[in-house]
């Protein structure tokens, strides 16, 4: 039984991603995509570089070799439009459940060189549907699916699958440190990235439920020495819950040369409060870590406290999260895992050591469990945290993203017809989190790896789009 179980548990899993060859024409056009394709698929970099050579002059490979580490190499799935220097179609993803859109031109003359080539991610083609799946079903898909990702390598982390509050499936693969062979747990502290974010954004909400904020008000009202007054003065608290302060990021040159003398949130603040917003508040939408960072600092101002001690005890203390926190990284904290990560070059995994801030921020960087994460959900859902008004106004979408989703306040809305999730994710080098939450079905995903993005949302994504609604 247990055979044909995990059979037919691999049945299911691939189901849908096999499909007949599709056949490049033979144009021009059509060679060279196929050219291409082969040698990114190989991953082979001396085969990346002889393509550069001879076809595709402008190619830069050590960016193809980042892209193929991030893709797992593509398959094709349909030719949508073919001229003889020119093509358009359809990708998938090796393994994966991401499709994108390729064009794909060519010079007339021979050898007919590479002009301009492109792939933009597309959600799921109606013609390439998915067959509906029972909940047992999917749970012997998703373990079949972890298994072959961790024994590849793509994985490493845990897993977690709730509804109506009962845990479904809670497992970990792959190791936490590699130097002492110690394996992930369903215990372990993960670095979570961005999720932070949800934390962030239930606190101001708490403080605005209770009167001591208004969604209105101007940034300055709270950081009242707030070195650029055009941002203080036009950027709200609302503004900068929903990415549309234009308050810019805090990676890049600064932050690598200043990245140890970091250690509070006033420091972001010396650093990066001088600039002038990058757009007309409320004018766009436009992700921004260092909004984050000033609503971590509008919390301090007015709760008196910390922000690490404000969530702890407004947040994770209700919630009954007792393994997640921000503490410095120099600090020992138990049953952290290490992050791994294959840096720019996309070589062997490495720690990640030297990417890390001096500790945790508003904005992202700290650690949890799947465990933690799902009683976060729990006590969002069940108003531990806030109110019904305060909780619906903290996950409904305020603001259109680029890529046609919609973002609330330190959450994503994915919601839609009765159908969808809400949540966040986050990643960085050696550290992808993904937490949905489905309030129609009762289902919460949670999901956690100690490895470059995608390791994390690769597994979210393969259930948010199979799970029973």
């Amino acid at each position: 039984m247990k055979k044909q179980s995990v059979a037919l548990a691999l049945a299911v899993l691939f189901t849908g991603s096999i499909s007949a060859q599709v056949q490049l024409p033979d144009t021009p056009a059509g060679r060279q995509l196929s050219a291409w394709l082969e040698a990114f698929n190989s991953g082979d970099h001396a085969r990346l570089d002889r393509l550069r050579e001879t076809l595709h002059p402008t190619m830069d490979v050590a960016r193809e070799m980042r892209f193929r580490e991030l893709t797992g190499g593509f398959e094709l799935r349909a030719v949508e439009a073919s001229e003889p220097t020119a093509l358009s179609g359809i990708f998938q993803e090796k393994d994966s459940d991401q499709f994108g859109r390729f064009t794909i031109e060519v010079e007339a003359e021979a050898p007919h060189s590479i002009k301009a080539m492109g792939i933009r991610a597309i959600p799921r083609p109606a013609e390439f549907p998915l067959p509906a799946m029972s909940e047992g079903d999917l749970l012997q898909a998703l373990r079949a699916k972890l298994e072959t990702s961790a024994a590849a390598g793509r994985f490493a982390g845990a897993v977690l699958v709730a509804k109506n509050g009962e845990v479904l499936f809670s497992e970990a693969y792959g190791l936490a440190d590699r130097a002492k062979q110690a394996p992930n747990t369903v215990d372990t502290r993960f670095r979570i990235g961005s999720m932070n974010k949800m934390f962030t954004a239930t606190a101001v909400l708490q403080l605005v439920q209770v009167g001591k904020i208004q969604l209105s008000d101007p940034l300055g009202k709270y950081l009242t020495d707030y070195p650029n007054q055009e941002l203080a003065t036009k950027a709200t608290i609302h503004h900068l819950l929903s990415h549309t302060g234009g308050t810019g990021d805090i990676f890049g040159p600064e932050y690598r040369a200043h990245r140890q003398e970091l250690r509070t949130l006033d420091d972001y603040l010396k650093l990066y409060g001088g600039r002038a917003p990058e757009f007309d508040p409320g004018g766009k939408w436009a992700y921004s870590n260092y909004g984050m960072v000033l609503l971590g600092a509008v919390i301090e101002r007015v709760s008196g406290m910390s922000y690490y001690d404000y969530v702890a005890k407004y947040v994770y203390e209700p919630a009954g999260m007792i393994r997640s926190g921000s503490e410095p990284e120099a600090e020992a904290v138990s049953g952290r895992a290490i992050g791994y990560t294959k840096g720019p070059e996309g070589s062997e995994w490495a720690p990640n050591t030297d990417t890390l801030p001096y500790r945790g921020t508003s904005a992202g960087g700290g650690y949890s469990t799947v465990g933690d994460l799902l009683r976060f959900a729990n006590a969002l859902l069940s108003h531990k945290l806030l109110d019904a008004e305060h909780t619906e106004l903290l996950i409904t979408g305020k603001a259109e993203t680029p890529w046609g989703g919609r973002y609330a306040y330190g959450f994503e809305d994915g919601r839609k017809e009765g159908m969808g999730y809400v949540g966040h994710g986050g990643g960085a080098p050696g550290m992808n989190g993904d937490l949905k939450i489905y309030p129609y079905s009762g289902y919460v995903v949670v999901v956690l790896a100690n490895l470059d993005p995608p390791a994390a949302q690769r597994i979210s994504s393969f259930l948010d789009l199979r799970l029973p609604q």
